[in-house]
């Protein structure tokens, strides 16, 4: 595996007066220490090597942390793997549901808490509504419930007895949002009214996914409601904007900002609006959406109001939803073959120590030191520090594994210079930082880390990225390589189904970055003059 590092225990002979180290220089001899080895001469299978014990070899029983395959072998496997060992989340034993272990849990908190700061900024609020919803509800807008019908559990029964009506658990609240915003809303001075729910749905899902595709699953879904179309354009295309810059601000993910298909859109809405993001293995992930639902649940539910002309109008309505499904996004864009790789500003820790010591007088010294750096950082930097029995070594490879964006390493020779080891997890690049400038370089350290993962995957994006004017070219990229195709299209519906029949890719989004002066030429596949551009992609 080139370019990874290896954890070694080595045996030289320490100089009169030296101590156990572990960044070793050619002078440093004979007690163990812990050398980081730099390999790229050759390919390895897996994860890194391991750190021995002392006078040990190698074996099944002394791997500190279990071996993951490689992205390169099974992408599919990959995933799976780091979202099991790194305990993010694990099976339920509903089928299709997930268990959201403390350390995944921990990263949708931070998720949550930055993207609920920005929709505050907004004027949005936060309110809760019931789980179940009547089945009247549902059908009350018909294009909502047939596109939602087969993903829908009902509730049949309720204290041993029949119910009158059969209740949906919620796969989305709009019905339920509808039939309160006509209760609430009668003037223009009630208007607009921005609320959002942070809660979980039910889409009963036939195939699914750790985090990617669930039964049950953790979003917020925000409603709105405006006096006219133009007033909820506004705020839907403002609350994509919210989306892209937590996505590419704190999540370090690229996006491309656009409109769905007539196909693809949500069902009831007028238009739909996403973000796209390429994961790891090229395929595409829909990362947010934003709906304009005209007036359209506002008629089925009645949510007029009295304008200031005198006259009652019917209400325009916005949804907009960002899921746990994020955090699946988070791993496969940024993770590599020895585990998750975490942006700072979503880490559960941004920081973990790991001490070094084998003399009791050492672990004293190395003790203060770290006591000295966690006042000095509270509050400043989420930390963690690894007191463990573990063997440092083993404590790499965890937090490595983990995804914890920077490494501290504090051992003896630390100490007597007063400084530490900042280890990247990125690109494990390694930096010697005085104490007294810890305070500062760390916070700075962790941004260019968040600066480095959004650049990386954003290259990786361009170069996956081709453009073409031929349908054999496109099914030929579909087929033999991975990425986005941007092509000219005419904006066919039937074509649209064609293409995903054949190819098994759909139109992603239209973007709304758009040639200057229009598009110019024929589709792609119908000859037709196109409209604009249009990106396709297989997805998850």
């Amino acid at each position: 595996m080139s370019g990874s590092v290896l954890y070694l225990c080595v045996e030289a002979q320490v100089n009169k007066g030296g101590t156990t180290g572990y960044n070793t220089r050619p002078e440093d001899k004979g007690e163990f220490f812990y050398a980081h080895v730099y390999w790229d001469e050759g390919r390895l299978q897996g994860s890194p090597w391991r750190l021995l014990s002392k006078g040990k070899t190698m074996s099944t029983e002394e791997k500190y942390v279990e071996e993951i395959v490689d992205q390169e072998d099974d992408f599919s496997k990959w995933y799976n793997q780091v979202v099991r060992k790194t305990e993010l989340a694990d099976y339920a034993p509903v089928r299709g549901c997930m268990i959201i272990r403390p350390y995944g849990y921990a990263i949708w908190e931070n998720i949550q808490r930055l993207l609920d700061a920005r929709f505050k900024e907004t004027g949005v609020v936060n309110a809760y509504f019931p789980l179940l919803i009547p089945r009247s509800f549902l059908e009350r807008e018909a294009e909502h419930v047939e596109g939602f019908a087969p993903q829908v559990a009902w509730v049949t029964r309720g204290g041993g007895e029949e119910l009158e009506e059969p209740l949906a658990i919620r796969p989305t609240s709009e019905t339920i949002i509808g039939y309160s915003y006509a209760k609430w809303i009668q003037s223009y001075r009630d208007l607009p009214l921005l609320i959002n729910l942070w809660n979980n749905v039910m889409r009963w899902e036939k195939r699914t996914v750790l985090f990617l595709r669930t039964a049950e699953f953790l979003w917020q879904e925000g409603h709105t409601a405006h006096r006219n179309v133009e007033e909820a354009e506004e705020r839907t295309r403002l609350m994509l904007e919210v989306y892209r810059a937590c996505s590419e601000e704190d999540l370090a993910i690229p996006v491309i900002a656009g409109r769905k298909s007539e196909n693809e859109k949500f069902a009831g809405a007028l238009r739909t609006y996403s973000l796209e993001a390429m994961m790891g293995d090229g395929k595409a992930l829909q990362s947010a959406t934003s709906h304009n639902l005209g007036t359209n649940f506002a008629q089925s539910f009645d949510i007029q109001y009295l304008d200031a002309d005198g006259q009652r109008k019917y209400c325009a309505t916005t949804s907009w939803g960002w899921s746990t499904r994020t955090i699946g996004g988070v791993i496969m864009v940024h993770g590599d073959s020895s585990g998750l790789i975490l942006p700072p500003r979503i880490a559960p820790y941004q920081a973990v120590i790991v001490p070094i010591w084998r003399k009791e007088a050492d672990k004293a010294a190395v003790s203060e030191m770290i006591a000295r750096i966690e006042k000095m950082l509270k509050g400043k930097v989420r930390l963690k520090v690894d007191l463990s029995e573990n063997t440092p070594g083993w404590k790499f490879n965890e937090w490595e594994m983990r995804g914890v964006p920077v490494r501290m390493e504090i051992g003896p020779r630390d100490v007597q210079n007063n400084s530490v080891v900042l280890v990247r997890r990125d690109n494990r690049a390694k930096e010697v930082v005085s104490v007294d400038s810890l305070e500062a370089r760390l916070p700075v350290l962790l941004e260019e880390v968040q600066q480095a993962l959004f650049q990386r995957a954003l290259e990786f994006r361009e170069q996956n990225t081709y453009y073409t004017d031929s349908y054999e070219e496109f099914k030929q990229i579909m087929a033999e390589k991975r990425g986005f195709v941007r092509v000219k299209w005419a904006e066919d519906s039937e074509a649209e189904l064609a293409i995903k029949e054949e190819t098994k890719a759909t139109l992603r989004v239209i973007p709304f970055d758009q040639p200057e002066g229009g598009v110019h030429g024929k589709c792609f596949y119908t000859g037709k003059p196109a409209t604009c551009e249009a990106i396709f992609a297989r997805a998850y």
